[in-house]
């Protein structure tokens, strides 16, 4: 039993191992450098809105609309580069994402509804807006070689978007586990209530998750814009499935309170991998939302078993100890 509980509590390590290892036994030179590079670049994706929903997943929310804020934003940044440049309407478009999810925010805190019923109406809403501006058409920027430059790889390995998307996830780790409103995001996703009452507005951490979220969501909708020169109001109609996994697979709980930019990091290379050994197989893309869907509903049930099995990981209520450190005053 000792063996199998730390097995759950490595889940994420050996679940990446055993992925690399059977993509590379089933597709040839597939540790290579130059899929490697491809399948990082593919997974940053995935990464940098998964480094928004970790965040909002440790506070006890979930943003069902990420994926039509990755649309909308990229969109924006594309459509706006004739007035006002390339990299002024990429800006606007990150500022389109945060926006979007400042209105998630104030929606959730302020009429005090389930986030996962206001993004979900959300979430058409804003592809709705993505298709009402481009007439449901696919617009294209104004520099292709600037697309090039964006896409060009680094160190045989690394592209600008996955350079950003590990960056981004040490700085994550960073503020998580070394600042004190780190910390009190795991307080506010175990218990909002008594988080409240020891001085840490609730609020105000929910409404800033949802606007990081929105945010890390418009990096990345204007990043895959950049690199394609196309904004389209069908990018992303499936990358929430595929982030929601990444996170989940990396040990975030979906009840909040518990969770890790490190294993955010695991899960996120761990999908990254699997989808693209699987396109290396030509599996068709409904059997990849099949397998993506599996592994979703394998982990969750992991995560309950490590959770009522003692010994196996922290209990939500250690999350709230920080605030006795000082988070009151934060």
């Amino acid at each position: 039993m000792r063996y199998l509980a730390l097995a759950l509590q490595y889940r994420v390590g050996i679940i990446l191992g055993l992925t690399l290892l059977i993509s590379a036994l089933v597709v040839p030179g597939f540790l290579g450098l130059t899929t490697l590079n491809l399948g990082l670049d593919r997974a940053s994706t995935i990464g940098i809105i998964a480094i928004g929903l970790t965040v909002l997943l440790i506070a006890g929310q979930i943003d069902l609309s990420v994926g039509s804020v990755f649309a909308l934003s990229g969109v924006v940044s594309i459509i706006l580069q004739p007035q006002l440049g390339i990299l002024p309407a990429a800006v606007v478009g990150i500022l389109a994402g945060m926006l979007a999810g400042a209105v998630n925010g104030l929606l959730v805190v302020g009429l005090k509804v389930n986030s996962l019923v206001l993004t979900l109406a959300t979430m058409l809403i804003f592809r709705s807006i993505a298709h009402w501006i481009t007439d449901s058409q696919p617009v294209s920027g104004i520099d292709i070689m600037f697309s090039l430059k964006v896409s060009q790889t680094y160190l045989e390995i690394f592209s600008i978007r996955s350079a950003l998307f590990l960056a981004a996830i040490v700085l994550l780790h960073v503020w998580l586990t070394r600042t004190i409103p780190g910390r009190n995001v795991f307080a506010v996703g175990s218990n909002a209530v008594a988080a409240k009452e020891s001085g840490i507005a609730s609020g105000r951490i929910i409404f800033l998750s949802f606007m990081f979220a929105g945010g890390m969501a418009g990096v990345a909708g204007v990043l895959q814009s950049l690199v394609t020169n196309t904004g389209s109001p069908v990018f992303g109609s499936e990358l929430t499935v595929m982030v929601i996994a990444a996170v989940v697979v990396g040990g975030t709980r979906l009840e909040g309170g518990r969770g890790s930019a490190l294993g955010t990091l695991g899960g996120v290379l761990t999908i990254g991998a699997l989808t693209v050994a699987m396109e290396f197989q030509s599996v068709p893309a409904y059997i990849q939302q099949v397998v993506s869907g599996c592994i979703l509903i394998l982990l969750v049930v992991l995560d309950r078993t490590v959770h009522i099995r003692p010994g196996t990981g922290r209990e939500p209520a250690r999350a709230v100890q920080p605030i006795t450190q000082g988070g009151g005053s934060a």
